[in-house]
């Protein structure tokens, strides 16, 4: 396969998935439904909306502000408002092209900020695997919150908790097992995973070595508690929603996120993901695809409209660099 078509394919697919997605939600709701979603969509509480994309614009300016912990060890420190300005471009970019962002966000940086690009990169893979671990860390204590539920639940469906047990020690094996024939083999393919699992454990130890650890660890969390936070006041633009405790919120949480990670921003997968994580709870497909499409469609716009804002202002701030 040429490497033309391999870029073509990275592209197309997301986007394509998506919109079938799309045309899937619209096609397995009646018209009714459809009506009673546009409703809750149209009549959603614009003071809840706005208050969530807030959140979601506090929760950029925290990454900006992080991001100089990262590199002043190297010997820069960049303007946090060029920061702000480049991760909401990297966050627009991402809606076109999966993973362009952080290609846009290094090369931002060397443009405007001198920074050298393996350096900003290196930064970057750096969040990136923190922002991994953290969402392990969130999809632990959501199985902690919800573990009564969640084996009730899957004894419902036909597997007991030997079974559950089971298929996480079937999990762990597998993962083992990987991890064994990736070290011992010697194809390019092997050998390339593992100077990037090597690189992301490197990536997570600089932390550690970094002189203000303390601040980026706090930002880190205020980062990941913001983004439940903007997920847990849109609860409140829909009725059937309001009574959801935070630990059922955080299983749509979770599913939302994966779906976020598997087409472009989520597009068509993400109303699905967390309508399907809060029908487990009893809230009724209308509600739950209103709900998701809320969310979705705030960040979005949010993504959309502050990224090409940052788009123009970016250049214009730094026309003398």
């Amino acid at each position: 396969m040429s490497t033309s078509l391999k870029k073509f394919l990275k592209i197309f697919v997301p986007i394509a998935v998506g919109l079938f997605l799309v045309w899937y939600s619209y096609d397995s709701t009646s018209p009714e439904e459809r009506k009673q979603i546009v409703h809750y969509i149209s009549n959603a509480n614009l003071f809840w909306v706005s208050l969530s994309v807030f959140i979601g614009i506090l929760s950029h300016v925290s990454r900006a502000v992080r991001w100089n912990y990262l590199l002043e060890p190297m010997g820069y420190r960049p303007k946090i408002s060029n920061n702000l300005f480049i991760v909401l471009i990297s966050y627009f970019a991402n809606l076109g092209i999966p993973r362009s962002g952080e290609i846009l966000r290094a090369t931002a940086l060397t443009t405007y900020e001198k920074v050298p690009f393996e350096k900003g990169f290196g930064t970057i893979v750096t969040e990136r695997v923190i922002d991994l671990l953290m969402l392990l860390l969130v999809i632990i204590v959501t199985l902690v919150l919800q573990t009564d539920f969640i084996l009730t639940f899957l004894e419902d469906n036909g597997i007991n908790l030997l079974g559950a047990f089971g298929i996480v020690f079937i999990g762990i094996l597998g993962l083992f097992l990987a991890t064994l024939l990736i070290r011992k083999s010697k194809s390019g393919f092997a050998n390339k995973l593992k100077v990037f699992l090597n690189g992301l454990l490197d990536g997570v130890l600089s932390v550690f070595k970094m002189k203000k650890k303390w601040p980026f660890i706090l930002h880190t969390l205020f980062i990941w508690g913001a983004y439940i936070g903007m997920f847990w006041v849109i609860k409140y633009t829909v009725e059937e929603t309001t009574t959801l405790t935070l630990g059922q919120l955080l299983v749509g949480f979770v599913g939302g996120a994966f779906a976020m990670s598997t087409t472009n921003g989520g597009i068509g997968l993400y109303p699905i993901a967390v309508s399907a994580a809060l029908g487990i709870y009893g809230i009724s497909s209308v509600a739950g695809d209103a709900f998701g499409w809320i969310m979705w469609i705030s960040q979005t716009l949010m993504v959309v409209v502050f990224g090409a804002i940052s788009f123009i202002v970016l250049p214009l701030l730094n026309r003398n660099r």
